[in-house]
């Protein structure tokens, strides 16, 4: 039958067969909110009729400046199951960029956690495209503001509302949700997802072969709601069964150990630089992670010594992932296989290094510079492009086609493919490293580095050398208390990379920059230092 997708139905269906499992919070007011999909779902129908009574119309976008709670679910599902689009604004973005984002957007509603309110406050002014700014409290927290004295409490506003709501059907190419993406150059480029492509990922997402959720799971998606839908994670868990846990505004290590100690939760979902906190708390109280059955670690490549930290220390298998905003973003995931349970300790690490192979529904090739397939050898280095039917066809108001050729868009990474099918990202096609006719992989270098005791951070980028056109640069962020010297870094690497890969040089920084998302601003590192070689002796 030809029954249109419908993002509302995943909460029908997790209301009438996964009532047992949970939706726990750590509000931002403070305390701990649970409640069943069941619970979710009158909510947010509750949610949806009062969005009628705000006159939001099908194509309306409704944005949201919130952490991972249960009110920011809640709007996943009322404003897409209506025919409206969710537009996630990530907040740490400049105040510049979250400005262009509305205003591009049009954005008729904006909805916000209390932390974000004296974001808003500083540039009402420049947003006149809102018509009003809902705030995700009960009527005890409400902020008074002079700068915006209309504001509207959420509670307030759903409280009369009621919970009977039937979700209108529509064509399920309808566009549902909206997010930017943060480039480090140019304005962010808007990637819209329909009802089809989200409900397509989400299945994808759930099996055994990418995030393996099922009704045991309780997953804590430590990546947020802002930022490319938490990885699919708010659709794909009440898909699977899985109970939710999330962490609200506590990113840091002792309040993630607390949700994950206390909430028994079995998968978690974040970037490497959240890990690295997790992992130096449970080492400061000699913690554990015995619930935990796997966490997946994407946004960058993981570092080797913080995925032996999770297998063999902790007993957590790391499931490596890649994706892009403009991917859903799931496509490829190294997720747990029998070779991989049977193989000796080296080879697993060599694997498990790789971000994985594609998910079933991403297509993936490497090509040259004339867009010509590459050989799937593990060794030659390629444009990975990819095609599916989660995949931006084009971006969002933008007339940019540059990178949607023939069919496949162009992720601007550089990767190799083995065999196997497996995809390692070599680097950013901005950033590899062309030195004297021949590549040199930066995040190899970055990921080797920070497996010294004494690294906390690492970057390495490629500067103009007078001999060799560039040469890497290996720039090193101390842990607290920890000394090292340049050179014993760089004999630290001599037995890891080829001779030629190894850096010229080692400087020591208090901090390094990063874009809004946690990615190293290599462009301004690699600006600040373009000179260091040129002027050498």
């Amino acid at each position: 039958m030809d029954k249109p997708l419908n993002i509302a139905d995943i909460l029908e269906y997790a209301a009438t067969f996964n009532t047992d499992s949970q939706i726990v919070t750590r509000q931002v007011e403070g305390g701990i909110h649970r409640y069943s999909y069941g619970d979710a779902l009158r909510r947010t129908k509750k949610l949806a009729n009062a969005l009628r009574s705000l006159d939001v119309h099908q194509g309306d976008r409704i944005a949201t400046l919130a952490w991972n709670t249960y009110r920011h679910f809640e709007l996943y599902y009322a404003i897409s199951g209506m025919g409206a689009i969710i537009h996630t604004i990530n907040p740490r973005l400049f105040a510049e960029q979250i400005i262009y984002i509305v205003n591009h957007a049009e954005d008729k509603y904006l909805f916000v956690d209390l932390t974000f309110v004296p974001l808003l406050e500083a540039i009402k002014d420049h947003i006149a495209v809102v018509k009003g700014i809902v705030v995700m409290t009960d009527a005890a927290h409400m902020p008074r503001s002079q700068v915006l004295p209309n504001l509207i409490c959420y509670e307030d506003l759903i409280a009369p509302e009621s919970e009977d709501f039937a979700w209108p059907e529509f064509d399920e190419r309808t566009a549902a949700g909206l997010c930017y993406t943060s480039g480090t150059t140019g304005n962010p480029k808007g990637v819209m997802y329909s009802h089809r492509s989200t409900l397509l990922h989400a299945i994808s997402a759930c099996r055994s072969s990418a995030l393996n959720l099922g009704p045991m799971s309780r997953v804590l998606p430590v990546v947020p709601m802002f930022h490319v839908c938490a990885w699919g994670i708010p659709y794909s868990a009440p898909i699977a069964g899985a109970g939710i846990v999330f962490p609200g505004a506590g990113m840091d290590g002792a309040s993630l150990y607390e949700l994950i100690d206390g909430e028994k939760a079995t998968s978690l979902l974040g970037v490497p630089t959240v890990w690295l906190g997790l992992l130096n708390y449970i080492d400061s109280i000699k913690g554990n992670l015995d619930s935990v059955e796997d966490v997946v670690i994407g946004g960058s490549a993981a570092p080797r010594s913080m995925m032996e930290k999770f297998q063999d220390v902790y007993g957590v298998f790391p499931i490596h992932a890649w994706g892009m905003t403009e991917m859903s973003p799931m496509g490829s995931v190294c997720a747990r296989t029998p070779y991989l349970a049977q193989a000796d300790k080296e080879t697993r690490a060599r694997i498990q290094a790789k971000q994985g192979r594609a998910v079933f529904g991403v297509e993936m090739r490497i090509v040259d510079d004339q867009d010509q397939p590459l050989p799937h050898d593990g060794k030659t280095f390629g444009k990975l492009m990819v095609r599916g039917p989660w995949i931006a066809s084009g971006y969002y108001r933008n007339d940019d086609r540059s990178a949607f050729r023939g069919g496949w868009f162009d992720t601007g990474d550089v990767s190799t493919i083995d065999p196997a099918g497996y995809m390692q990202i070599v680097d950013r096609s901005k950033d590899v490293i062309k030195s004297g006719g021949e590549w040199i992989s930066s995040i190899e270098l970055e990921n080797h580095a920070v497996g010294h005791p004494a690294v906390a951070e690492a970057c390495v980028v490629g500067i103009p050398h007078p001999r060799w056109d560039e040469r890497p640069l290996l720039i090193i962020v101390r842990k607290a208390g920890a000394q090292v010297s340049a050179g014993e870094l760089q004999r630290f690497l001599t037995d890891k990379v080829a001779k030629w890969w190894l850096p010229d040089d080692v400087v020591f920084v208090d901090a390094l920059p990063h874009t809004a998302t946690g990615k190293l601003l290599k462009t301004e590192v690699r600006s600040k230092f373009a000179n260091h070689y040129l002027t050498q002796s």
